[in-house]
Parts: structure tokens; sequence; C-alpha cells
């Protein structure tokens, strides 16, 4: 079941907290942003700038504006979607149900897109304030172009077509209001700083892997704009996922409160109150280690970073050179220089699989000890208690990793460290993984030029079980990965929607509380890729992909984790 922060009717005339002046003419810059819209699919504003022009509806269930509007902005763009003008809605009445707007979009027989403003700041930075207006925004310059009737927007973009001035660009509209409160006084020591204490500060401090550290006011003032950017275009925290799908303890996300008020604070120039900072304050952990000094350490090689590049991949390996075979409570990666150390993938090789091909982002084998893989700002966890793997005598750990110049040259000594089960204590529980993958026998070329080429895998979890995370693979080219389960009884869930892959950030999402599905269960990923020249990331857009271990091909994992009910049953 997809989970909604609010089923409830809102009125047309909803308020929020006002976090921007709504401005009085066009062309005022806005900024980029991003948003999902109502099936969870994921818009960046700055992703259309090959375009003239992006038109925008504004949305809201039961409005007789809107219904009455909704043919003329279809006709609209049945006739300038080819001309480079991208149509799409906007709803700006807060967290609503995305259930009850895709079954408004169905009643308005269109396929257009609704972005599901749940924070509202986006709206408000717009300038919104009538339900069924159109506007005109501007993807390279992040400017509203024109703001007015539907009646009167065609001759709007036939003008930006042209190239030339928009000879009315704020045209009177009286549909119904979107109103706003008065703004209210944010404060930084009780509003700002306790969220960026907890969702910035673990990476922006003092050598840690971000570019600059968040450790005062003064420091986050500077950076302010910056703030307000990644905020809007959700860039930051990294790794964000579909916040109705689903309750992640890591799922990244700000809350939208916290959204309002921190812009509405950047707004207002960044102030100070008080004479203490929070961010100042801060201290951390003296040991380098989660869980104290773990039982055995390893030295991964050391590698030598240069100053400059777009990104130097390494593999590397060590070997658990201990006396007799342990069961793994938990594991931990320590970067040798955080600063550079982007991610790693491992892969656990038993004795005798050694010289088989890698097994990157997990094993089949539920009896096989997960080595958690170091991702930045990501804390390791130990394993649910009387449940482990078995790590053997000369087991060999493969690493690629993932490293960032930045800017000098540095030499990179990590550390893996282990925590094991006392000497002879066999943990009677296991975890579980399977990965629905597509390797090269089952691949398809993913054609250049694709915006969003798709493509489908599918495991059966076979015993009753808990499934406890999820992890998405693929390389620069990723754009999405959905997982969703398909039940005994007919039923379906989307389970997790990663909606902005980001090859940068390979993370793994854990349920808050374990989730349940029946044996027979049977989880289908679907992934999707970005081969256009659109994706800042692409190596080649001009290129047909297929797959491989270097990042300039591609990859398909969709990692599964789960426990079983019955730790007697077979996986």
């Amino acid at each position: 079941m997809i989970k909604e922060s609010h089923v409830k009717k809102v009125s047309i005339f909803c308020i929020s907290l006002l976090l921007v002046p709504v401005f009085g003419s066009a062309q005022e810059r806005v900024g980029d942003f991003s948003l999902l819209d109502q099936q969870g699919y994921h818009h960046s504003m700055s992703w259309y700038d090959d375009h003239a022009a992006i038109a925008l509806l504004v949305q809201a269930n039961g409005s007789d504006t809107v219904a009455g509007a909704i043919d003329d902005f279809d006709s609209l763009k049945s006739d300038y979607d080819s001309q480079g003008i991208e149509f799409m809605m906007i709803n700006p009445m807060g967290n609503l149900n995305r259930e009850a707007v895709k079954g408004q979009v169905e009643e308005y027989g269109v396929d257009i897109p609704v972005l599901m403003d749940d924070a509202r700041v986006i709206s408000e930075a717009l300038g919104i304030s009538r339900v069924g207006e159109v506007l005109l925004f501007d993807p390279k310059k992040f400017t509203v172009l024109y703001k007015g009737p539907v009646s009167s927007a065609e001759q709007a973009i036939k003008e930006i077509l042209a190239g030339g001035e928009i000879s009315n660009s704020l045209v009177a509209f009286s549909g119904e209001a979107v109103t706003y409160p008065q703004k209210l006084a944010i404060s930084y020591s009780e509003d700002v700083a306790p969220v960026i204490a907890e969702q910035c500060a673990t990476c922006h401090r003092d050598g840690g892997v971000a570019p600059f550290a968040m450790d005062s006011h003064t420091m986050i003032q500077g950076w302010s704009p910056m703030i307000r950017e990644v905020l809007m275009t959700r860039r930051m925290p990294p790794g964000q996922i579909d916040g109705h799908i689903g309750e992640f303890i890591n799922d990244r996300l700000v809350d939208d409160q916290d959204i309002r008020n921190i812009i509405a604070w950047v707004d207002a120039g960044a102030p100070k109150d008080g004479e203490a900072d929070l961010l100042a304050e801060l201290t951390w952990p003296e040991s380098k280690w989660a869980f104290g000094e773990p039982d055995i350490v390893l030295d991964i090689p050391a590698t030598t970073v240069p100053a400059t590049g777009n990104g130097v991949f390494v593999n590397t390996e060590v070997t658990f050179d201990i006396p007799t075979d342990r069961w793994v409570r938990g594991s931990q990666i320590i970067a040798g220089d955080r600063s550079v150390l982007h991610h790693t993938v491992n892969d656990l090789q038993f004795p005798e699989e050694i010289g088989q091909q890698r097994r990157f982002l997990g094993s089949s084998s539920p009896d096989k000890a997960d080595i958690t893989a170091y991702i930045p700002g990501d804390t390791p966890d130990l394993a649910p208690p009387n449940t482990g793997g078995l790590l053997k005598a000369g087991s060999l750990l493969r690493l690629n990793m993932h490293y960032t110049p930045n800017g000098r040259e540095t030499v990179d000594r990590s550390q893996v460290g282990v925590w094991f089960y006392p000497e002879g204590e066999v943990p009677e529980e296991r975890m579980s993984g399977q990965c629905a993958c597509v390797f090269p026998n089952s691949w398809t070329t993913i054609p250049a030029h694709d915006p969003a080429f798709e493509q489908t895998a599918n495991i059966v979890i076979r015993e009753d079980a808990h499934i406890h995370s999820f992890l998405p693979h693929m390389h620069f080219r990723g754009k999405r990965m959905r997982f969703v389960a398909d039940y005994p009884d007919g039923s379906t869930e989307e389970l997790i929607n990663v909606a902005k892959y980001n090859y940068n950030w390979q993370l793994s999402y854990t349920y808050e509380e374990p989730k349940f599905v029946p044996g027979g269960t049977k989880i289908t990923v679907v992934a999707a890729w970005d081969n256009s020249s659109q994706n800042p990331s692409n190596p080649n857009p001009d290129r047909n992909v297929d797959w491989g271990n270097e990042s300039w091909d591609e990859m398909f994992f969709g990692v599964v984790n789960w426990k079983n009910v019955d730790q007697g049953g077979d996986d």
C-alpha cells in the first residue's frame, strides 16, 4: 500500500507558510527545481533545457476552473509539444493523496503529468496564486515568461518560439485563489541549525567527504544560496527516494516543514539569533569505528589519488588471514582520506571461490558474511540479534573503490574492520539476499539518445520472509529503479521507488520495520537509463550501450535482502 501523509479532502483555498514573495512581473529568476509527479516519476526543470519553455497548468482536485481549462491545455500540447514546449501540470496544495490526483487526471482523459509540490516551496517561488492559470517557464534561465489564462497562452507560446519578446506576459485571471498566510519569523538556532546538524553535518565537517564544512552560522550563511538551490532541486541530501512509498530509516528526505523553514530563512538573509551556535559546538566521536575497536582490522592497499580528474576507480583486494572460520556480527570500512574516497563496492569470496567472476553487490548464500561497503554519510549496522554470516579463514574481499579528486594529490589508506561473535558461538539466524539482475546473456542494448530505456528483472522469495533492505545499482546512465511485489493472492504493492538514481551515491535503503511478505512473492524490478544528451553524467549519448564492468558501460542489479521467518527452511 502506498503511504500518503494526508488522505483527506483539501480545499483549493488551502494555505501554507509563505516562503517567497509573489512576484509581480515576469522574468524574475526562480531557480531550477525538481518534483515528482503523481506517478512517482522525477522531473528536473534543467533536464528540459533543450526546450523553449515548459507550460504548467495549476491543478487542484475538484476545481471547475481546471476542468474548464484542461481541454484547451491539452490542445496546446497537441499543437506545440513537438515544437519545443513541454506540457505539465503542477499541484500547489501540499502533501496530498497521489491516488486521488491520479484518479482526477484519469477523469480529465489526458496524458499530462502533475508535479506534486508536497512542500509548496516551488509553487510559492513561481508566484502561483490561482488554480487553473498557466505559467510558461524558461528551463534555461529559470524564469517565468508568462502567467495567465490558457486562452492567452497560445500567443505567448508563438512569441517564445519566434524568439521575440512576449507582448503580454501577465494576464489577469480569476480562478480559485491559492492563498498563503503571512510569513513567520524563522529561528536559526531552533529551526535551521538542528536540521543542518542532523541531515548535513556528518559529511559537511572538517575532514568529511563534502567539499566544505557546515560548522558555524557564518559558514552556512555564506553557502545559503547554494543550500536553497539544492533543496529546491532535491540534489541534497543525496540519494533521496520517493517519500510516499514505504518507511525507511535512511530515505535521505528533509521534512516538508524543515524545507519551508530553511528556504524562508535563506530568503530573509540567513540571520542568526542568540549567542549560541549549535553547529560550532558539534563534536564527533574520537574513535573512528562505529562499535569500538573491531576484532580484526585489515589495511586496504594504499591508492595514490591525483589532484584532478573526473573520477578514479580502483580494483583492489584484501585477504582475511585468520586462523579459523568466524561468524560476523558487523563490519565497517574506514576511509583513509574521506575527502576523496567516495564509495566502495564489495565482493567477499570464500577460498574455494577465488578466481571466479566477481559478484559485486551481494551473495546468494545466506551463510556468507556481508562486508559493509563504504558509503559517505551512512552508518554501518550490526546484524540483528542472533543473526550473522560466516567468514572463512583465507577469504578474499575484492573492492571496487571510487575516488573523487579534490585539487591536491593524496594517498588513501583505508581499512576494513570486522566484529565477530565469540569464538565457537554460531548465530542461529541468517540474512538472505538475491539480486534481480540482468547479465550479458539477457541484456538488451540501450539505444543511443534514448532518454528512458527500461528493462525488467525479477526474483521470487519462496518462503515467508521479512524484507530488510534494497540496493539499486546501475552506472552513469542510471535514471530510476522501482521494486514492486506481486503477492500470491494476486495483489501488487510498490515497495520502494528510487525516483532519481545517482551513480555517485551507492546507497542501500533499510526499512524502519522489516516488511513481511508471504512465500511465493515475486519482486519485479524495473530500471530505466537516460542515454540522452540531457543526462549530464552521460559519457557518450551517441553510443549504443551494452552490459559491462566499466562505469561507461551499464549494469542492472536490484538487490533485495531479507530474513526467512522459518530459519530452518531453504531459500
